[in-house]
């Protein structure tokens, strides 16, 4: 049965509880990638909220207490999910809104009051089920056959006698050294004491024995050779069984892949639909990743399209205990994962009136670039937030363009460290190939101290703290950052409590290591302070400006190698 049968539009069409007069109407889509939620979008996500709270058609572990608020003990436990909200006008004309989930959810995923997924590969009638048992049983195949006792015995077997042959070589190589040393002294005794035929009888003899203890070697290498190899060819008649196993599953994964790739086709706002393997084909990762196409925004849009309701503004917001490696907080708002969704949403909405992207937008147009010190061997100065530390891929306007204009005539400026776009506060550049050579030195041994103010939504217990937490970046949503204790690069930050405000935590944040995001991410990280910066829009919720201030900027001089300090006062 196809997804659609299950669950009428009007049935999945969601009118308001509350009165929506007051409410002004979006004047285009939520860009995706970097938006505020719509006030109808925070009505509609808080009626699903409750939604999830009071349904009882199906379960799921959130890891949530009986409360549906976060639960410590339960968190290992649970899996938290992303939903979504699409605000849309029905073909009548009438305003509501559709609800989806990433992914699945208590093992399903076509629930009563979401849309449906683009394509549902669990039907009872659909390929994917049957193939994916044939796979399941090659890769039962494969684990019986590399479990196979004999296949550890001849591996063990082989590096036994490889021990054994390199111990009796050894042995042999030795004895030939000693009887080289022998046949010298003897050799040298014959030229001493024979003459004519004795002599050369006795070098003969001489000559005879090395020949003798060569081919000893060589009798020994090839009989080693002949029983290993022989155990050899039993252990490849095993593996090669395995090896046929393993390129039979890949065939069958690669197969399947690809065919449903197919199946996942997309609407767009001009009636265009095109498959996940020709959205992902232009681009340079042609090969979908895994779970594209499975994320809330798409399945809403694609449900909106196809049964003719217009879409008019969408949030999608997190529910239940964080993954281990990403800051996922219960009820707040996240924007679409770049890896799977962006060139998948960048199909959809076309024909759709769009918000700007923000992040091509050069906030810091009208700001001034503070000089808080300049000498013939350094500029240091203030950056406000908003300003690029170098120049973007869109927005060329930075500090390091603006220190530029400011000293043409020097051999650099060179860039040594930069600030987030959104980061506020102290920059220093070289202005000479001598003093950037020194500073380098100093940021690679740590030399250089910096000190942060940042304001955390929260009230944190202790006046004081160290955050060891391993980061990289995020393969499928750059440029987030994940905290991930095997491939991570060690990350650590001390921080020391200011004052309480209002209910959030305004503190002093001392970065030992200098990874991208480390501050934000090792406050917003539940194994972190578990409280997200003010105004952090990638991991916590968007406001006027991101409440991270580079404060306190101290080192060397590059000529003088007195210590300096710097300070600059932040806005917020």
């Amino acid at each position: 049965m196809h997804p659609d049968a299950l669950f009428t539009p009007d049935e999945l069409f969601t009118r308001f509880n509350a009165t929506i007069d007051q409410f002004e109407l979006p004047s285009a889509f939520t860009f995706p990638f970097y938006y505020q939620p719509h006030p109808l979008c925070v009505l509609a996500a808080s009626e699903l909220q409750q939604h999830l709270v009071t349904q009882i058609d199906w379960q799921h572990d959130f890891g949530l207490s009986d409360d549906f608020e976060l639960d410590n003990d339960k968190a290992s436990e649970g899996t938290g999910k992303m939903f979504g909200v699409l605000l849309v006008r029905s073909p009548s004309g009438e305003l509501g809104y559709f609800s989806a989930f990433s992914g699945k959810i208590a093992e399903q995923n076509i629930l009563p009051n979401f849309v449906p997924p683009v394509f549902d590969m669990l039907a009872e009638a659909c390929f994917f089920q049957t193939e994916l048992e044939a796979i399941t049983a090659l890769n039962t195949h494969v684990t019986t056959l590399t479990a196979n006792p004999l296949v550890a015995q001849l591996t063990a077997q082989i590096a036994q006698y490889q021990t054994e042959y390199q111990t009796l070589e050894q042995q042999q190589r030795q004895s030939m050294i000693a009887g080289r040393a022998a046949r010298k002294q003897q050799r040298q005794q014959a030229e001493r004491t024979l003459t004519g035929d004795p002599l050369k009888d006795a070098l003969d003899t001489l000559a005879k024995r090395s020949v003798a203890e060569k081919n000893d070697l060589k009798y020994l290498k090839l009989e080693w050779d002949q029983k290993i190899g022989a155990v050899h060819v039993e252990l490849t008649q095993l593996t090669a069984d395995i090896e046929h196993a393993k390129q039979q599953r890949k065939a069958l994964s690669n197969a399947l892949q690809n065919k449903l790739f197919e199946q996942y086709c997309f609407l767009n706002a001009r009636g265009e639909e095109i498959s996940l393997k020709a959205i992902f084909a232009p681009t340079a990762s042609p090969v979908p990743p895994a779970g594209a196409g499975e994320c809330a925004a798409p399945k809403l849009l694609h449900y909106a399209y196809k049964h003719g309701f217009t879409p008019l503004a969408m949030a999608e917001f997190w529910w239940g205990v964080s993954p281990k490696s990403e800051v996922r907080q219960h009820k707040k708002f996240y924007p679409s994962c770049h890896g799977k969704c962006n060139p998948i949403l960048g199909h959809m909405l076309q024909g759709l009136s769009v918000d700007p992207n923000p992040l091509e937008e050069n906030w810091a147009e009208d700001k001034a670039l503070e000089i808080v010190y300049q000498d013939d061997a350094i500029v240091v100065v203030n950056k406000p937030s908003g300003l690029l530390s170098v120049p973007g891929k869109t927005i060329k306007d930075s500090a390091y363009t603006r220190v530029i204009d400011m000293f043409l005539d020097v051999e650099g400026p060179f860039v040594l460290h930069r600030l987030d776009m959104a980061t506020s506060g102290l920059l220093v550049f070289a202005l000479t190939r001598r003093a950037n050579k020194n500073l380098q030195k100093q940021f690679i041994t740590r030399g250089i101290e910096k000190r942060y103010i940042a304001m955390v939504e929260g009230v944190v217990e202790q006046t004081q703290g160290e955050i060891n937490l391993p980061m990289r970046g995020d393969p499928d949503d750059r440029p987030r950052q994940l905290v991930c204790f095997e491939h991570g690069k060690p990350a650590t930050t001390y921080w020391q409590l200011i004052c309480i405000e209002k209910g959030r935590s305004k503190l002093h944040m001392y970065p030992k290591t200098g990874r991208t995001h480390q501050l934000r991410v090792h406050c917003a990280h539940h194994m972190g302070l578990n409280m997200a910066m003010v105004g952090d829009g990638l991991y916590g919720d968007r406001d006027a400006r991101l409440h991270l201030h580079a404060e306190q900027l101290a080192f060397d001089h590059p000529y003088t190698h007195q210590r300096m300090t710097f300070s600059v006062d932040c806005d917020f």
